[in-house]
């Protein structure tokens, strides 16, 4: 499975965005390694994809010895690795700012930001020293990495904090030939969304409820994989994907 083979790796691989970019890449070509907690849905999307361009990886990436051993997996089955796309995330119950429990603050930035920083130290040491040297890594930003919702102080903390951790990135990632870009999402139709569409919908800014038009998950998939389909010379730092019709443009 190693040679001239373009390898990346998807955390999150499982469902929705994940599920939707792994299908793309592989389809583009890559071979692909599945993250996730998962052990069931990595292996349908290995056999939806491609099997011969998947490795399926269980790994927790709120836990930092997964990851290290994700890597570690990823370099001793392949040799190099040419894409990282940052995708796991999750969010923390609707309720006031004040009212948000601690472990539930925590872990949300456990998951959202803290385990994209581990994949990216864990990925540019591969990159830095492979030949050729440089790969590319994309984070799943957010709309909310632009404007929040009400009761999402954890969700889009993180996703600020994401925009940050894509500039370091690129900016650091320069001496080594590994570019970094953010694509920001708005809706996609992913189990995570469901809850727009059904019934009152979900709480807008100024306090009523309304479903939300989404985008076919399908869509952000193509994006990712144009993004991680550029040549070393090119790199979209920032990318909105979004449902035409969704209220983001003059949210609030």
């Amino acid at each position: 499975m190693a040679g001239s083979l373009k390898v990346a790796v998807v955390t999150g691989a499982g469902t929705g965005v994940g599920r939707a970019a792994a299908l793309a890449l592989m389809k583009d070509g890559f071979a692909v390694v599945l993250a996730g907690r998962r052990k069931e849905p990595l292996e349908a999307v290995a056999k939806e994809g491609a099997p011969a361009k998947s490795l399926v990886v269980p790994t927790d990436v709120s836990d930092p010895a997964q990851i290290k051993a994700l890597f570690a997996k990823i370099k001793e089955t392949f040799g190099r690795l040419d894409v990282l796309f940052n995708n796991a995330g999750m969010g923390a119950p609707p309720v006031p700012l004040e009212e948000l429990p601690f472990d539930k603050w925590k872990q949300v930035v456990d998951t959202n930001l803290t385990a994209p920083f581990l994949c990216s130290q864990e990925a540019m040491r591969i990159m830095r020293d492979q030949t050729p040297r440089g790969g590319r890594i994309i984070n799943n930003g957010s709309i909310s990495a632009h404007a929040p919702r009400p009761l999402s102080v954890a969700y889009t903390s993180t996703k600020h904090a994401i925009t940050g951790l894509t500039k370091c990135i690129a900016l650091d990632g320069r001496k080594y030939g590994i570019a970094c870009g953010q694509i920001d999402i708005g809706n996609a139709a992913t189990p995570m969304t469901d809850r727009m569409v059904a019934g009152d919908g979900v709480l807008q800014a100024n306090g009523t409820m309304a479903q939300e038009p989404r985008m076919p998950a399908e869509d952000v998939g193509k994006a990712v994989a144009y993004m991680a389909g550029l040549g070393p010379d090119s790199n979209v730092l920032f990318m909105t994907v979004m449902a035409t019709q969704m209220p983001f443009v003059g949210r609030g």
